[in-house]
C-alpha cells in the first residue's frame, strides 16, 4: 500500500513538501542553538531545504526530463510567487476574516501548497509524455 501511495504524484509532492518543512524546522533550530542569528539560520535552513526539495521534486515527484536551467528558473519564480501569495493569504485571513493564528496558518499552508502543486504540475515540471 505504501508503494502504491508513493506512486501517486500528489502524495510524492506532499511527502517532499513535509520533508522540506521539517528540514527547515530542524536546521533553523540547530543553527540558532549553535549561536547563529535567527535571520541567518532561517535563510540558510530555507536555502538548504529549497535545494533538496527542488532536486526531489524534479527527479522523484515529477520525473522531469527537460533542461535543468528551465526547471530551476521556473521553480525559483514559483517559490517567490508562493511566498508573496502566502503573505497575501495570511494577511487576508487575519485582517478580513478574523482567523486565529492557527486557522490562518492552516489556510495559508493549504492555499500555497495547492497553488504550488498546480503550477509545478503544469508549468515548472510539465509532463511531456
Amino acid at each position: 500500500m505504501i508503494r502504491a501511495l508513493a506512486g501517486v504524484r500528489l502524495v510524492r509532492f506532499v511527502m517532499v513538501g513535509v520533508g522540506a518543512a521539517c528540514l527547515v524546522f530542524v536546521l533553523s533550530f540547530l543553527l540558532v542553538s549553535m549561536g547563529l542569528s535567527p535571520f541567518s539560520a532561517s535563510v540558510l535552513a530555507y536555502s538548504v531545504a529549497f535545494a533538496i526539495a527542488y532536486t526531489a521534486h524534479r527527479s522523484w515527484t515529477f520525473g522531469d526530463r527537460q533542461h535543468h536551467g528551465n526547471s530551476f528558473r521556473r521553480y525559483l519564480a514559483l517559490q517567490a510567487g508562493c511566498a508573496i501569495f502566502s503573505g497575501l493569504v495570511s494577511h487576508a485571513a487575519v485582517e478580513w476574516l478574523a482567523m486565529s493564528p492557527l486557522a490562518m496558518s492552516m489556510a495559508t499552508t493549504i492555499a500555497a501548497g495547492g497553488a504550488s502543486y498546480m503550477v509545478s504540475s503544469s508549468w515548472v515540471f510539465p509532463y511531456r509524455g
